[in-house]
Order: structure tokens, then C-alpha cells, then sequence
């Protein structure tokens, strides 16, 4: 289909070789878990790696920059989701090219490049490319002249070419404050065979029109303002450009195809699929929305999966779980009964792996989490479509359009049916499902994952902090870079004080009590990040006039470092002489829990499985908490070989071989990346392991210079934290030791209130419960005789109800089986026209038990409808089969009263 065309990965390459070319640096894509950024759910484009830079709360060590970032567009403003498999374009993972400028060239050189990549690279006809620039519609902003001028210049161009839109086409805003600029818009016209509104009278095809005639094929954003509020402007001092251009988009357009699905970056999925069902071209055409769906979503599946995101029911997790399952079920339109997702995914792995390594790092595990997901989802596919299907017969009938978002909601929690396809189903049926009603009942459930986290400092707080730093700077107290950041090499260094803040105020001086916030030139404190707790310390002054015990650091703007505390005495003073000292026994703490986390991970991976990766963690100086992926509890021999396994590495006293590098190289090499950790393009990376390294992980974190420093790791619980991720704590050094001594004590304490020893203590428990066990064997054995003495006095009660004999009575702590021992007794006593209803309480709650002999069913009588009726003033409820039934309390004591309403009921609904 695409012969003597450009592969999608020959394009990729152009895109890149070019920009190079003109002196960008070329940055990898970062991962679909925007690092560090809690207000996305994805990174959804390009610009949300460099979004700090933008923000000026990050510098990088270029000033351009040029990449294929990975994306996602599944919530919230940006979710494409309904729309893919509809129609050729829409995607939920994709790829966007950009190349940036910060503070660099502006938009004369990056219209220019923009044209020559397009037309003399890829030799784009001139006459069939159009350019859009800004005019406010509101009057209120300047119309962008520059880049209209930029255009005009470009070779080839006809000016009529070159067209004014408003804000909704051409303006771009970061939110509803920071930075914004016009923006210019670079659309092919693809020719009248792509109208698809020929037949609508009057129809005019144009730019931004309503047909698909013209394709938009590239976006440059020139960021030079700063938004401060609806109304107001301000001019950056430094102006950026951010472009972003659909890699999926044009490689349709090179490879002259007019589908994204028919190029050769998902039509191979596609075949796939068709050989998987063994239907015909016509066929597969007829068809052909299932066949996108599963190319788009397996795609997006294998990248999550490589990036840690395995299948599961919360936040990001939910996702992974929602386009498989959805996969799943397309896949059973076209005849696929049994899991073939992975099939499909393998080829977007080989697809993708050569410019996206961990695609191949991960293959296994992709292809083994998407199976598992299958499997589990085709165990309960058949009776939540059932289920679902009554429930909208059931709306339909009742003339209803609108399924209730509570059913919705239980068919999640109950079968594990994803939103959407609910809603894919019903809307087959022309019925809709109240999406709020399903989000208001999972809000409880799902609070956690995707929430709208903000930082506490605000834009105007972190002017605060730039404004220092461009004052420090100026002075000569502060290089370009900022404050010197190394907490690796020293935990003591000394400096003048360069700033003091309070409530985010700058201040001369401060005084006992106060909580305040310093700068200094330098620090050696580690500011929290990849898991790992701040530093705590103190800074003093020379003289020790004055000390600030510090608790915490943050990073507030680019070049700014503080640390935040509180004066314990004097008056510490902008200018003075300070020495700033790390806590060393808690930094040892740390450093100690750091390292054990590596070698608890490397061990889960060698013990569980390479799936077993990491999906959250924090170090703190007590312990260390880790979050990894597996779909099961850990069994007690499992958790014992990974106990063992990271105690036999500390033993073995192995360096730690610390080096950056280029992140690219280290991630080739196989080293580790978090989960949701964000990296710059040079890396700390740490291994461990002399002839053949057990674990290899990029991390910026503290660590001991020997695992022998450790000391030993004591692993104190394993559970689960949702579905398809567990969590591990464990102590290690000081805390360890404290865990021995205490369960030593402890064990000392039981053996000697035994009459035992430490070593002689398993055999005795045992001893004891052996006795225990008889003893409680008799005391039933005697409970049950007094039980059963009673039940032979209480049957003396037994009385005629019509032709029915029927048994009312409490017995003295009888527990639900010996209760339905009685029961069993009047049976054989009244085999037919009997009824029983017997009542205890046990631990101040009611139990009761109801027996109604078969051959009264037919005249009415149903021992859980009267179980029931007995169970209702006590606050309770039952059931079980009509001829036995069982039901409980809360309220005892009304038990007595209730018993004597049996008569009555009995009454009521015999039947002749």
C-alpha cells in the first residue's frame, strides 16, 4: 500500500536530522506520566516536559530543543476517546514533533524552517500550503504583523495565502493566568476529493472551514506574553516558541494515504488483526471501525505498559485497564472470542522499539499484562452485557433515554465493565448513561486518582522568589545557574545569607520563633524527590549567635533553593556569616532506606517476575515504603526469598558505582526509570553489582557507598493498595535493630510467662493450643448437651396452628450451627406439616433460625419470607432456601416479642 513512500520512521528521522541541523538539541520523549506534574492525568503534549521552563520555575542547559514526545488524550479537555475508530484521525496515544526556542530565535526563523522542512525536505507542494496568524476579534490585543511579514517572506508563497483568525484559532494560553501568544497555524489543502460537504448548497471549502478539505498540519506557538488576568497583558522579558506538529498526521500525508490508519505506523496492526479473524478486504471494510479501535488501543496499551502504567481500577491504572477491556469486547464484534490483544501489541513493538527502547526492554511484560487482562475481563464479560442488556431493555420500555449512572457505576464495581464500554453499549441502543450520576458514585472509590493537585504557590508567590534571584544575580551573589545544589559530596558548607522570606515576604532579619525561609549560596540539603524525604538540619552562624532549625527545602523558582525552618534563637540577618549542617544520623537513615529500595526492587523482579515494577515509593529516615506491580498477594515463602535475597547483597558488601550520563545512553544500557520520576538529559545513575550488576537504576537519590552499610532489612508488611498494585514496608539499620531487640524482648517475655524457653517456645504454644483446642471441643460438647436438655423442654411448647405444628422458642447461647441442629431435630420428629422458629444471642446480637417442612410450600408458608418477618423489628435481615432460612439482628432485645408474632404470621398467609 505504501511502497516507494517514506516509513513513518524514515519521516520521524527527517523531522529530527533537520532540526539538529539548525542547532537544536534533540531531547527524548518523556513519559506518558508527566513527571513530577500531578494536574495531568497524561502528558497530552509536547509542551508539558518544558512546562516549568515556561513557568520560569526550571532552566535547562540549551536554549533550543527539538523532540517526539509521546502523548495521551483520554480526559478531561482533551479526551478523544468516543471518536476513535469513527473516523481516520482521532487517536488516544500519539506522537507530536516539536522543536522549542527559550528565550532564543522567535518567529521569523521558526516560520522559515517551518516552510523549508515542509516543502524542500519533504517537497510539499508550495501552492497547496496556507498560513494562519492572529487578529483579536475583541479589538484588545495586537495582531500579529510579525508573523504575518515572516510569512510573506517565505519562497514560493502567494500572500493571499497567508489569512487572519481570532483567539479561538489563533491564541494560545498555558490557563487562565501564565503565559500566552499568538500562534500560527500551517494547513494543507488536500484538493476537492477530500470535501466531504460537496452536497450541502452553498458550501464554500476554506481554512478553519467546516469540511475536511484543508488539514492542519502544524501549530507554532510564539509565547511572549504573561497573562494576569482575563483582562490583562504583560510582555515577557524572554519570548519562546513551542511548535507541535501530528506525527501520525504526517505520515498520512508523506506516505499519500487518506487515513492515519492506512500508514505504515498502525495499518500492520490492522492486518494483524484481519489474519487473526480470517475475514476478507470487503469484509474487514465493511467493518472497519473494530479494526481501528484495537490498532489504536493496542498501541496505547504497549506504551502505558512499557511506562508502568499496568491494568488496574484507579486513576492512570484505569485507563490501561478501560482501552484493553474495550479492545476486547471491539474484538468480539468481528468473531475474536479469546484473548489476541497481545498479538497485536507484539507488532506495535516491533513497530516502535528501535526509536522507543523500553517498548523491547518491556515486550514481556506488556504481552503477559495484556493477556492477564483479557482473561480476567472475558470471565465477566458475558453476564455484565446480559446484565446490562435487561437494564436497558428495561429503559426502553419505560420510554426512557438516559440510563441511570448508579448502574453504570455497579457494573464497574460489580464486573469490572469500564464506563465507557457501558456507554459504548447503551448508545448502540440509542440510550445514553448519565455520565455525573456514575462519576458522583465512584468519587468515594477513586478520590485518589486522578485529582487536581495544585502547589501552594501561586504565580504571584513565585514572582517573589524570581525577583530574588534576579536581584542576587545582578549583585554577583548568585551565578546563572542559581544556588549550588550538592548534597552527594558533603553535608556541611558555609555562605552569607542571601535572602530571608516570611509569609512569602522578604525580610532583613528575623527573630526567635519565627518560621521563615532562607537562602544561601550554596547547600548540601536534599530537597524531597523520587520518593526520597527533604533533609532536616540546622543553619548557624558563626559566632552561634543565632541558629534556624530547618525541616524542609523547596525549590520555589529557576536558581532558587530554600530552606525552610524556624529560629530557635537570636536574630539571624540577611547578610551574616552561616554554616549550614546536614542531620547526619538521619541522612544515614535515609541513605540506609534508599539503597534497600534498590535492592528490594532488583530482588521482587528476580523472585515475582520482570512485571514486578516499581509504581511509587517513599524513603524516609524509619522506614522505607514501596508501591510495585503484581497481580496477587506475595505468598510468606515469596516474601521470605526476597528477605534473604536483599540481606545475602548487604552481606555481601557490594559498591555502589554512581555516574551521570547522558539519560538516552543510560536508558539504552537498561538502566531503570521510575515510575512517574522526571529527568533531565544528564542522569545520576546508580548500579549495583560487580561482574554482573543485579540492579542498575537511574535515581537522584542518597545512598550509602556500600550495601554492607545498610546494616540488615527487616521487610515488616505486604498488602495491597488497589487492584494489581501491592506495597511494601520495611526498616533497615537503626530502626531494624530496634524491630530485633523488641521482638527479642517480646519473645523472651512469652517464654518466660510459658514456663519456656526462646527455642522450646514454638513446641510449647503448640502444646497449649492442642489443650486449648480440647478444652473448647468439651465446652462446646457440654454447651450443646444444656442446648439440646433446653430445646427437649421448649419442645414441650410445640402448639397446633390449624392443621400446622408449629415450635416458637430462645435458647440459651446456641450458636447458629447447633441452632440449626434443633432444628434438624424437630424435623425428624414433625417430618410434614411442622414449622420451627428458634432465637439466641450471642455476643449481644440475635440470631434466628426458620424451617418450614416442603410440603407446606404450596400452601403459602416460606421460611425466609417468615425468617424475614421475625428479623424486621430486631433491625436485621435474612435468607436461604424456603424450607430453611437464616436471619440476624441488631436489636436483642425485642427477640422474645418478635418469636410470639410467628403464630400470627402463620395464620395470615396459610393457605387451605
Amino acid at each position: 500500500m505504501i511502497s516507494n513512500k517514506p516509513t513513518g520512521a524514515q519521516i520521524r528521522k527527517d523531522f529530527i536530522d533537520f532540526f539538529l541541523e539548525q542547532g537544536h538539541t534533540i531531547v527524548p520523549s518523556a513519559s506518558l506520566v508527566p513527571g513530577g506534574d500531578q494536574t495531568l492525568l497524561f502528558t497530552n503534549a509536547g509542551m508539558v516536559q518544558f512546562k516549568d521552563v515556561f513557568l520560569g520555575t526550571d532552566n535547562r542547559p540549551y536554549k533550543r530543543a527539538a523532540d517526539s514526545q509521546k502523548c495521551m488524550r483520554v480526559a478531561g479537555k482533551h479526551n478523544d476517546l468516543e471518536d476513535v475508530g469513527r473516523d481516520n484521525i482521532h487517536h488516544t496515544y500519539f506522537e507530536m514533533l516539536g522543536n522549542w526556542s527559550f528565550g532564543d530565535y522567535y518567529k521569523k526563523e521558526a516560520i522559515a524552517w517551518a516552510w523549508q522542512l515542509l516543502t524542500d525536505v519533504w517537497g510539499l507542494p508550495k501552492a497547496n500550503l496556507w498560513a494562519t496568524v492572529f487578529r483579536d476579534d475583541k479589538g484588545d490585543i495586537p495582531q500579529d504583523d510579525e508573523a504575518a511579514e515572516a510569512w510573506r517572506q517565505q519562497p514560493g508563497i502567494h500572500h493571499d495565502q497567508v489569512l487572519f483568525f481570532g483567539r479561538k484559532d489563533n491564541f494560545w494560553e498555558m490557563g487562565e493566568i501564565g503565559p500566552c501568544g499568538p500562534c500560527s497555524e500551517i494547513h494543507l489543502d488536500r484538493g476537492i476529493q477530500y470535501c466531504d460537504q460537496q452536497a450541502v448548497p452553498g458550501h464554500i471549502c476554506q481554512v478553519n472551514g467546516d469540511c475536511q478539505r484543508f488539514l492542519e498540519l502544524w501549530n507554532l506557538v510564539f509565547i511572549q506574553y504573561n497573562r494576569l488576568s482575563p483582562t490583562k497583558l504583560e510582555p515577557l522579558p524572554a519570548k519562546h516558541v513551542d511548535t507541535g506538529m501530528g506525527f501520525d498526521r504526517i505520515v498520512s500525508v508523506l506516505q499519500g494515504v487518506d487515513s492515519n490508519y492506512r500508514t505504515d505506523l498502525l495499518w500492520p496492526l490492522i492486518l494483524i488483526t484481519q489474519s487473526l479473524t480470517g475475514e476478507t478486504d470487503d469484509q474487514r471494510e465493511a467493518n472497519l471501525t473494530p479494526y481501528r479501535v484495537i490498532a489504536d488501543h493496542a498501541r496505547a496499551a504497549a506504551f502505558l505498559i512499557a511506562d508502568g502504567v499496568e491494568p488496574s481500577n484507579m486513576g492512570r491504572n484505569y485507563v490501561t485497564r478501560m482501552i484493553i477491556r474495550r479492545a476486547y469486547r471491539f474484538g468480539g464484534k468481528i468473531g475474536l472470542k479469546q484473548p489476541f490483544l497481545a498479538q497485536v501489541a507484539d507488532v506495535v513493538v516491533n513497530t516502535y522499539g528501535d526509536f522507543y527502547p523500553e517498548l523491547k526492554r518491556n515486550r514481556k511484560s506488556i504481552l503477559i499484562s495484556i493477556t492477564r487482562e483479557e482473561e480476567q475481563f472475558q470471565r465477566t464479560l458475558d453476564r455484565a452485557t446480559t446484565q446490562l442488556e435487561y437494564l436497558l431493555d428495561e429503559t426502553i420500555k419505560s420510554g426512557q433515554k438516559l440510563l441511570s449512572g448508579d448502574i453504570a457505576e455497579d457494573l464497574y464495581t460489580t464486573y469490572g465493565m469500564p464506563f465507557e464500554i457501558t456507554r459504548d453499549i447503551a448508545r448502540e441502543r440509542g440510550v445514553d448513561v448519565n455520565e455525573d450520576e456514575f462519576k458522583n458514585a465512584l468519587e468515594q472509590h477513586r478520590q485518589d486518582s486522578i485529582s487536581q493537585y495544585k502547589d501552594d504557590l501561586v504565580d504571584e508567590d513565585i514572582e517573589i522568589y524570581r525577583q530574588a534571584f534576579k536581584e542576587l544575580e545582578l549583585q554577583g551573589s548568585l551565578p546563572e545557574y542559581g544556588v549550588d545544589y550538592n548534597p552527594y559530596n558533603r553535608l556541611e558548607v558555609s555562605g552569607k545569607v542571601l535572602a530571608l522570606f516570611k509569609n512569602r515576604k522578604s525580610i532583613l532579619n528575623a527573630g526567635p520563633g519565627d518560621e521563615i525561609e532562607i537562602i544561601l549560596p550554596e547547600t548540601c540539603f536534599y530537597i524531597k524527590s523520587g520518593g526520597q524525604v527533604s533533609d532536616s538540619g540546622w543553619i548557624r552562624s558563626f559566632d552561634d549567635s543565632w541558629e534556624i532549625e530547618i525541616h524542609d527545602m523547596r525549590k520555589p523558582a529557576a536558581g532558587v533553593i530554600v530552606h525552610i525552618g524556624k529560629v530557635n534563637s537570636g536574630q539571624p540577618r540577611v547578610g551574616a556569616d552561616a554554616i549550614a549542617s546536614v542531620d547526619i544520623q538521619r541522612r544515614w537513615d535515609i541513605m540506609r532506606n534508599h539503597t534497600a529500595t534498590h535492592l528490594l526492587h532488583a530482588e521482587l523482579r528476580r523472585v515475582l517476575g520482570e512485571h514486578a515494577r516499581q509504581a511509587g515509593s517513599e524513603v524516609a529516615p524509619d522506614r522505607l515504603r514501596f508501591d510495585f506491580h503484581h497481580p496477587e498477594a506475595v505468598t510468606p515463602d515469596q516474601l521470605s526469598q526476597v528477605e534473604a535475597g536483599i540481606n545475602q547483597h548487604i552481606l555481601g558488601d557490594f559498591q555502589l558505582k554512581i555516574t551521570s550520563k547522558p539519560l538516552q545512553q543510560a536508558i539504552s544500557e537498561g538502566a531503570m526509570a521510575l515510575f512517574g520520576e522526571k529527568y533531565t538529559e544528564t542522569v545520576r545513575t546508580i548500579t549495583i553489582g560487580e561482574d554482573k550488576p543485579f540492579s542498575y537504576e537511574l535515581c537522584g537519590g542518597t545512598h550509602v557507598a556500600e550495601t554492607g552499610d545498610i546494616g540488615i532489612c527487616l521487610i515488616t508488611s505486604e498488602g495491597s493498595v488497589a487492584a494489581g498494585i501491592r506495597r511494601i514496608e520495611a526498616v533497615t539499620g537503626r530502626k531494624a535493630y530496634e524491630l530485633v531487640q523488641t521482638r527479642f524482648s517480646k519473645t523472651n517475655q512469652a517464654a518466660y510467662l510459658l514456663g519456656s524457653t526462646p527455642d522450646t517456645l514454638p513446641e510449647k504454644v503448640t502444646i497449649l493450643l492442642d489443650e486449648l483446642n480440647i478444652a473448647q471441643k468439651q465446652i462446646a460438647a457440654l454447651r450443646q448437651s444444656q442446648v439440646l436438655a433446653e430445646f427437649n423442654q421448649k419442645l414441650q411448647q410445640t402448639r397446633a396452628v390449624a392443621d400446622i405444628m408449629v415450635l416458637t422458642a430462645r435458647l440459651n447461647e446456641a450458636d447458629a450451627d447447633t441452632l440449626r441442629q434443633m432444628v434438624d431435630r424437630y424435623r425428624q420428629q414433625f417430618p410434614s406439616k411442622a414449622i420451627a422458629v428458634l432465637g439466641s444471642i450471642n455476643d449481644g446480637r440475635p440470631t434466628i433460625i426458620a424451617a418450614v417442612t416442603e410440603d407446606l410450600l404450596g400452601r403459602g408458608l416460606n421460611a425466609i419470607e417468615l425468617v424475614r418477618y421475625v428479623a424486621a423489628p430486631l433491625g436485621g435481615g435474612g435468607g436461604g432456601k424456603p424450607t430453611l432460612a437464616q436471619a440476624g439482628g441488631k436489636d436483642s432485645s425485642r427477640l422474645d416479642n418478635t418469636l410470639e408474632l410467628v403464630e400470627a404470621w402463620v395464620k395470615e398467609h396459610l393457605h387451605p
